[in-house]
């Protein structure tokens, strides 16, 4: 019965299997690494659970730019503004609870003793360094086809797009650390603006702002899209869903069963609206925050990654620039927890498209789109790394923990993907011509 519903789809109903055995190894790794640290198994869960939800949702950062501009439709960008909004509602209880036990935030540590607010690691100053990475981190996720959570998922989903970007996103991530910290140093990289909501307008003030503040943005999303409407260049939110996507209703024909198509489909292959990968995320993130008093963040294991590339060529690292991946340098890499959360990623959307029978290599591009990959994977390690952070660390994890930078963060990003979708459309495989209610819609990446 099950099989046959895979042969109806044209899926591989043999993926199945192989996805238990990834999910059995991945088991057995992970009491390997509790032997070795009680932390890593957290950091593994999250990130299969991470790399899980992004996967059978669809959802990503870099569409809720894209998609809106050449579909019209709003969906995922108000799922990644509720995403923000409920995420900062949790850390507002995270540490208004820490702050009322005696903990400061991380700038004012001066000792191993005193205990810190979680996510004021997140807060910094919105300079010269965090406008220009984060331009160039939105040109790159948009030739790029993904953030760097996207990237990593997407390479656990076969796409060739993320198998090419995700080594320049590497490669690049140390120099770009290097970058940002020298630029950070400058008499205009000293001038910004280094604002912890908190400090100015109290907590409750803190979150009434932030809420505030995607509310108009949500307000913006639904003008820009009733304004698409009105011109008739809007599409449907679930107008690009494959059939096997759809839910299967459950009427005489289709009733439930555990051991049947319908039961299976609905457990690994519908796919998740983006609210539910949105609320998803948000409680990954929250898992993270409490079993490792820090906010989510991707790139920094990057860096790491990178100077151990480096130091096999003889190369050393002893700029103050480095001195945030200094510890998870002294030890191997898989004893990072950061290093692991990524690694889970993709094994977690591997697990999710074996799972539903649909993984595939797909290696098929021409030189121009390998270039456009490559390139937006380098700029989104040079990005990431001069700002301090991706669209995780520095616009997700800042602005839930309520650092002003975060916005700035976020106006720069979507101006430089804004840039890029206008230079690069009919160039890219990525970057198709804007072409209203003509575009096809397996010609577009929007995840």
């Amino acid at each position: 019965m099950i099989s046959m519903g895979f042969d109806r789809y044209g899926l591989d109903k043999r993926q199945p299997i192989v996805g238990f055995i990834v999910l059995i190894l991945t088991i057995v790794w992970a009491i390997t690494l509790n032997q070795k640290a009680g932390s890593l198994p957290m950091a593994l869960v999250a990130g299969l659970m991470i790399g899980y939800t992004l996967t059978r949702s669809r959802y990503g950062f870099a569409g809720g730019v894209k998609r809106i501009f050449y579909r019209g439709e709003g969906s995922l960008t108000i799922a990644l503004l509720v995403m923000l909004a409920t995420t900062a509602l949790i850390n507002f209880g995270i540490q208004w609870f820490a702050a009322s036990n005696g903990a400061i935030p991380a700038w004012e540590i001066t000792s191993a003793k005193q205990a810190l607010i979680p996510g004021t690691q997140n807060v910094r100053i919105g300079n010269i360094s965090v406008i220009i990475g984060a331009f160039l981190f939105g040109m790159g996720m948009i030739m790029a086809g993904g953030c760097a959570s996207g990237t990593l998922s997407d390479f656990g989903e076969g796409e060739g797009h993320a198998w090419i970007a995700f080594p320049f996103f590497v490669l690049f991530a140390a120099p770009g650390q290097y970058f940002g910290y020298i630029l950070d140093n400058t008499t205009i990289g000293k001038i910004g603006v280094n604002v912890w909501l908190p400090q100015y307008i109290g907590y409750w003030g803190a979150l009434l702002l932030t809420i505030a503040i995607l509310f108009v943005l949500y307000l913006i999303t639904k003008y820009y899209e009733n304004k698409k409407k009105a011109a008739g260049a809007w599409l449907s939110p679930k107008s690009d869903w494959a059939d096997y996507e759809n839910p299967i209703p459950l009427d005489e024909k289709h009733h439930f069963k555990w051991w049947s198509w319908t039961t299976y489909h609905k457990l690994f292959i519908e796919r998740w609206s983006f609210l539910t990968g949105g609320i998803g995320i948000t409680l990954v993130a929250s898992f993270i925050m409490i079993t490792t008093n820090k906010a989510w963040g991707v790139t920094t294991p990057f860096v790491t990654l990178d100077q151990k590339i480096f130091q096999l060529f003889g190369m050393q690292f002893h700029s103050p620039a480095f001195d945030e991946t200094a510890k998870a340098m002294s030890g191997p890499l898989l004893m990072d927890g950061g290093t692991i959360r990524n690694i889970g990623i993709v094994l977690g959307a591997l697990i999710a498209f074996l799972m539903a029978g649909r993984f595939k290599a797909n290696l098929k591009m021409t030189w121009a789109d390998f270039s456009g990959y490559a390139f937006g994977g380098a700029f989104m390690g040079l990005g990431s790394r001069m700002a301090r952070g991706c669209n995780i660390g520095a616009l997700y994890s800042s602005i839930t923990n309520f650092s002003l930078h975060g916005y700035i963060f976020m106006f720069f990003l979507v101006l430089g993907a804004a840039f890029a979708i206008k230079l690069f459309q009919g160039k890219l495989d990525l970057c198709p011509m804007y072409m209203p209610k003509k575009v096809l819609k397996e010609d577009i990446t929007y995840e």
